[in-house]
């Protein structure tokens, strides 16, 4: 059995029917036990973070700011599954594969209330003085020692995983990208090949990997506390540049819109209805690739999120909790749908027909945003978004392994962690990309699994805590 077919061979175990059923069964269960909060106090929610995004927020020594925690946790969610992860699950699960991801998110937004709010809950200080905190420790401060192996198990997984979901697949992305784009003004970055140790990759990606890793050696070195003043600058921009550049692309072909909702809503239940019938698409991968897609793209269930949520310098659990709302409603049901609205509409419209011939990802996006504003501003644009998208994912990442590890080892060690997740930003740019994605997806299949059995032991630790929350405000 050769790397790429072990890899596949443990996606295929970690994104299985029993993984899948535990994602959407633990949101479901939480969404009943709270009595849908989610929806009944959407309002509540958006208030409390988007509604405070421009107030003046401080925080102490070892904390950052709820906008920070927010920002931090937004920049590892909102990245590269955000465009070619939803593109790729569309080009193998048809445009079907959009609905189960809106799905999965409209239970995942209560999934990830719950883990921020345990989060911050059962956090404590490291010997450095920072508020740390995540599965790991409201698994060992909530449900005792006698589930410590839980985990352990999550940080192994989570200190691996930021090596393919939070590095290699973003530095991936961000070489693609970035090469399009100059191909797209005259250059031929793409076709100069280097051949190291039987593996073929591009100058390109060789010379991204190298900038990013010393970008993300200066930002990592920094802290939580600088991490947090990055991505606060870094998620917003990105955030606007891509949603507008989205919707001039969508208000174009806007006369198609009623043929793309019809594609993903008929495609959810029968495949063959929409791309199926070209592609080979079954409802089994579309059911499949929407969902796992949705909780690569969001991280609801994964555990990640809440490590950048225990700094917080707020103290009520449950209105931290309300950022996770937020978090997943950004990200699904605003970013990834105007991706897939984006592909969708200019396929309908014959814009982009050629790249769907390819492998699907960023390259489909691409081809869309040039559609309407034109090859060389299109590349430009998605090169920058996709560029701020993966970088700030790669910086949010280094802390979730950095924790994981420093779980494990202690803070001491953590520094050696580090030196090799830089070092790592070069190797993963000249890895295989479908390798690094199917790595990715598998080591945060298994990430998940610890984490839903604790906050589906800590359940009634949550409804309490919205109870009592709800009873005072």
């Amino acid at each position: 059995m050769t790397l790429s077919e072990f890899i596949t061979k443990l996606d295929d175990i970690a994104w299985g029917s029993v993984v899948l059923c535990l994602l959407v069964g633990v949101g479901v269960i939480l969404t009943i036990s709270t009595r849908f909060l989610q929806f009944r106090k959407f309002g509540y929610a958006m208030r409390n973070t988007l509604g405070k995004v421009f107030k003046k927020q401080t925080a102490g020594h070892g904390e950052v700011t709820p906008l920070q925690a927010l920002t931090t946790a937004l920049a590892a969610t909102v990245g590269t599954g955000n465009i070619a992860g939803v593109t790729g699950a569309i080009v193998i699960g048809g445009p079907g594969a959009v609905f189960w991801m809106w799905l999965s998110a409209l239970v995942g937004m209560c999934t990830k209330f719950a883990e921020v709010t345990l989060a911050v809950k059962y956090r404590e200080r490291n010997d450095k003085g920072d508020w740390v905190g995540g599965p790991m420790y409201y698994i060992k401060n909530g449900l005792g020692e006698g589930f410590g192996w839980l985990g352990v198990l999550f940080c192994l997984f989570g200190a691996l995983a930021a090596f393919g979901i939070g590095n290699a697949t973003q530095v991936q992305s961000i070489g693609e990208c970035i090469g399009s784009a100059i191909d797209a003004l005259g250059g031929n970055v793409r076709g100069t090949m280097i051949s190291f140790a039987g593996n073929e990759f591009t100058l390109c990606n060789l010379i991204v990997g190298i900038i990013v890793a010393v970008i993300v050696a200066l930002v990592l070195f920094g802290g939580i506390k600088r991490i947090g003043s990055v991505t606060e600058k870094i998620v917003p921009v990105m955030a606007v540049v891509y949603i507008v550049a989205s919707l001039v692309v969508i208000f174009a072909n806007i006369g198609h819109i009623g043929q793309v909702f019809a594609m993903i809503f008929k495609g959810a239940f029968n495949a063959e209805a929409a791309l199926g019938g070209a592609f080979g698409i079954t409802i089994a991968s579309s059911i499949t690739k929407g969902i796992a897609r949705g909780c690569f793209s969001n991280e609801a269930g994964l555990g990640s999120a809440p490590m950048a949520h225990a700094a917080t310098s707020e103290t009520d659990p449950v209105k931290q909790g309300m950022f996770g709302i937020f978090e997943v409603f950004m990200d699904t049901i605003v970013i990834c749908t105007l991706t897939a609205l984006t592909v969708l509409s200019c396929y309908c419209s014959g814009g982009n027909e050629i790249a769907w011939g390819t492998s699907g990802g960023a390259s489909i996006v691409s081809a869309s945003l040039s559609s309407v504003l034109g090859g060389g501003l299109g590349s430009i644009i998605l090169a920058l978004c996709l560029a701020l998208f993966a970088l700030s994912t790669i910086l949010s990442w280094s802390l979730y392994g950095t924790r994981c590890f420093e779980y494990l080892f202690g803070t001491k060690f953590s520094v050696a962690y580090k030196l090799v997740f830089v070092v790592f930003a070069i190797i993963g740019a000249t890895m295989s990309l479908s390798d690094a994605w199917n790595l990715a997806d598998a080591l945060n299949g298994f990430m998940a699994i610890p984490n839903l059995i604790a906050i589906l032991a800590l359940s009634p630790v949550i409804i309490k805590l919205v109870r009592e929350h709800f009873a005072k405000d």
